[in-house]
């Protein structure tokens, strides 16, 4: 593994930056404080991001991405990561990958459409009583001729508010397996407007504010079946096909984050007087910072070696577990003591360290908590030895 960047990775990473810095820290404040992300000022940024080619860079180069390798994506994500998440992701989205298992017909009618900044889309597959478990998703799709119909609830959702289309993830029958029944599942597209789709508002989230959740609910939503991704009764292969990454995409973002706190903490250790000196000449201070830039150095070498190997071919889920775990949980551990080194004003929002500590809180739940990235390391050193 190299650990020098290429000259393309550097330029990549300077004009990422400077577009973060330039066009979205500015509008952090807003967002913060209001909740809302205008419509005016995602249209305002999304121009900008395409013409800065920032827009769809994690798709492929022949739908009209920019075709970053794996490694590269993560270096751009986590300097995305460093702004308000509603910012980075509503105005330079990512469209998701598994949009990229659709047919010829479906990639004109739901891909291009989000790479050209027409739309979003969103992915459901939680469920009120079903989060890290999906087969225990109660939501089905029964089968009625050339039709499905869909009945049940997904919860969580993100950015539905504005996407056209849903990527819905439902029950479609049980097979029998050595462990018992297991649900077969099946991914649909549904459109906006479909008979028996209501897209609902969520709930408040004290995390990213300005990037909405919703709770869907299918009421014998008919589709025809050239609405299914995939093959019927196969989502699963799909989507372990092509959302693989994402766990290090959420590695990624919180690099970016706790990376802009150490910053700050930095900063004022080094201005910061108290009792006649700097603050950061008191070991109280000192080991902190050195304790935050390790954790962070070792939480980077992790997620950037994880999507050095699945560019070669060789990562394992084991790998972007323990990314996913080691990144989150230090986003955490850098937050709190960035805030603890500024005392009361760390806690005030004229900074962004209290809104990067909140923040923090739901990137150890999403994408597969710590407990279930923790279950899968576990389960990979077990059945080495016949565990």
């Amino acid at each position: 593994m190299d650990f020098g960047l290429t000259e393309e990775q550097r330029l990549i990473v300077e004009t990422t930056r400077a577009f973060v810095e330039n066009e979205l820290y500015p509008h952090e404040a807003e967002v913060e404080r209001t909740g809302i992300l205008r419509p005016d000022l995602i249209k305002e940024l999304q121009a900008k991001a395409i013409e800065a080619g920032l827009y769809a860079a994690n798709m492929p180069v022949d739908v009209g991405g920019a075709g970053l390798d794996t490694l590269t994506w993560l270096l751009y994500e986590k300097e995305l990561g460093r702004a308000n998440y509603a910012l980075h992701w509503t105005c330079v989205a990512r469209p998701s990958n598994i949009l990229l298992a659709g047919s010829p017909e479906q990639r004109e009618k739901y891909l291009y459409r989000c790479i050209r900044g027409e739309t979003w889309d969103c992915l459901a597959m939680t469920e009120p009583g079903a989060g890290s478990d999906l087969r225990g998703m109660k939501a089905t799709a029964r089968q009625d001729g050339d039709d499905f119909v869909l009945n049940g609830t997904k919860h969580f959702i993100s950015h539905a508010d504005i996407a056209d289309f849903a990527i819905v993830f439902m029950a479609t029958g049980e097979e029998d397996t050595p462990r018992g029944k297991r649900k077969k599942i099946t991914a649909f597209f549904v459109d906006k407007g479909t008979p028996g789709f209501t897209v609902r508002d969520g709930y408040r989230n004290v995390s990213h504010r300005g990037y909405t959740n919703s709770v869907l609910e299918f009421d014998d939503c008919r589709l025809p079946k050239e609405q299914v991704l995939g093959e019927v009764d196969k989502g699963f292969e799909v989507a372990n096909s092509w959302l693989g990454a994402t766990r290090l995409q959420v590695a990624a973002t919180c690099l970016g984050r706790a990376e802009r706190a150490l910053g700050h903490a930095i900063d004022y250790s080094a201005s910061r007087e108290q009792f006649g000196q700097q603050i950061g000449k008191f070991q109280g201070v000192s080991f902190k910072l050195a304790d935050m830039a390790t954790e962070l150095k070792a939480a980077e070498l992790m997620v950037l070696e994880a999507g050095w190997k699945y560019d070669a071919g060789t990562v394992t889920d084991q790998d972007m577990a323990m990314a996913k775990l080691k990144a989150t949980e230090m986003l955490a551990f850098v937050a709190d003591e960035a805030i603890q080194i500024h005392g009361g004003m760390g806690l005030m929002d004229e900074l962004p360290l209290e809104r990067i500590w909140r923040d923090a809180r739901v990137e150890r739940i999403w994408e597969g908590t710590s407990e279930i990235q923790r279950h899968i390391i576990s389960r990979a050193l077990l059945r080495e030895v016949g565990g």
